[in-house]
């Protein structure tokens, strides 16, 4: 599953650098994850890097786009050609 960032964001900004599939931009009032990019750090990390700095923990699982660990792994090779 895909993970969000909701509406406690307080536009700080250190979560985008931390994305290896540059899956997080600016978005208007709050930073934004693209569910088309977001492997969860499936294939780089052990642990969402994004949820790791997050500061207000506002960065949470993504209901709408749920996928599993082999789903994201697949993400994570097709986005690696």
């Amino acid at each position: 599953m895909a993970l969000l960032i909701n509406d406690e964001c307080v536009n700080c900004g250190v979560c985008e650098p931390e994305c290896p599939n540059a899956a997080i931009s600016e978005g208007d009032d709050t930073y934004i994850i693209d569910s088309a990019k977001c492997t969860e750090c499936v294939g780089h990390y052990d642990e969402p890097q994004c949820v790791e700095v997050c500061p207000v923990d506002c960065i949470v699982k993504d209901a709408n786009n749920e996928e599993t660990k082999e789903q994201l792994q697949d993400k994570f090779k097709k986005l690696s050609k």
